[in-house]
């Protein structure tokens, strides 16, 4: 009898040391680093020139070269063509994927030379969801695109990220029809986001000034100039973030590159804040 009650204690203590150790780890396929409060985002912003280079040559292994060198998490890539004729029938953001090893994702805005032509994300983290959200375009002009993803984070947080590329002619009326639409995206997004992109459009102009309602600039106190790379003069690629409260700016950069496109790279890290 008591044979029997001291195997019952023991198992009864073996049963809840088990307990204990299992409340102690972290959760299956979880490991401990996911559990932290915050975490940290390198995004990138780049004008690729489908391809082309400042020495009149096809190059992805320069343009890849210069993404994998900033390491980043993030990246909207714009001029991006998917099989045309001028790009090799190359499908441009599932090269720049395979050379990063990063997941590629290609949003069509129009159909051009055979094949077609619009926005790119790289990303370290696979797809929740992807959209591609067409943008106003008046008779004429060129198609535009928002590509918009969502991504789960180390730390289980989920966010959205918009690439896009804002019409570039001189009459900024498609390019403020343009950034009343994001606007109305981001009312539908209920996730921390992202914003990044070529918009074409200085600071303090009414593109810019529209879409700072919703959303804040990462460089709002030094605005650098990103274009042309051969020696930049004007600032028209931007990455933004909303709600300003969930994020925080760690580091902001643009990247002396004049080679591989006529952009200028645009760098920024953000901290996604405890509890967004």
């Amino acid at each position: 009898m008591r044979q029997k009650q001291a195997k019952s204690k023991i198992s009864t203590l073996i049963v809840a040391l088990v307990l204990v150790i299992a409340l102690c780890l972290p959760s299956f396929g979880q490991s401990s680093s996911e559990n932290t409060a915050f975490v940290q985002l390198r995004v990138l912003t780049f004008n690729i020139y489908h391809g082309a280079t400042m020495k009149g040559d096809f190059d992805l292994d320069l343009i890849a070269s210069v993404i994998k060198n900033l390491d980043p998490d993030l990246v909207a890539l714009q001029e991006v063509d998917f099989k045309t004729g001028r790009a090799r029938n190359m499908d441009l953001v599932t090269e720049l994927g395979y050379r990063t090893g990063m997941s590629p994702l290609f949003g069509k805005a129009m159909n051009y030379d055979g094949g077609e032509y619009g926005e790119g994300i790289l990303s370290k983290y696979s797809f929740k969801s992807t959209r591609v959200h067409p943008l106003h375009f008046s008779e004429g002009h060129e198609p535009r695109a928002a590509l918009e993803v969502e991504v789960e984070l180390k730390n289980g947080s989920v966010i959205s990220f918009i690439g896009t590329h804002l019409d570039h002619v001189k009459d900024p009326g498609d390019r403020i029809m343009q950034a009343k639409q994001i606007n109305e995206l981001l009312e539908k997004i209920e996730n921390p986001a992202i914003l990044a992109g070529d918009l074409n459009a200085l600071p303090g102009s009414d593109p810019i000034q529209i879409l700072r309602k919703k959303w804040t600039l990462s460089d709002a106190k030094g605005l650098k100039p990103t274009f042309p790379s051969s020696g930049p003069t004007r600032k028209i690629d931007y990455i933004m973030y909303s709600p300003a409260k969930s994020w925080k700016v760690v580091e902001t950069r643009v990247i002396d590159e004049k080679v591989a496109s006529d952009h200028s790279p645009y760098f920024v890290v953000l901290e996604l804040l405890p509890g967004k």
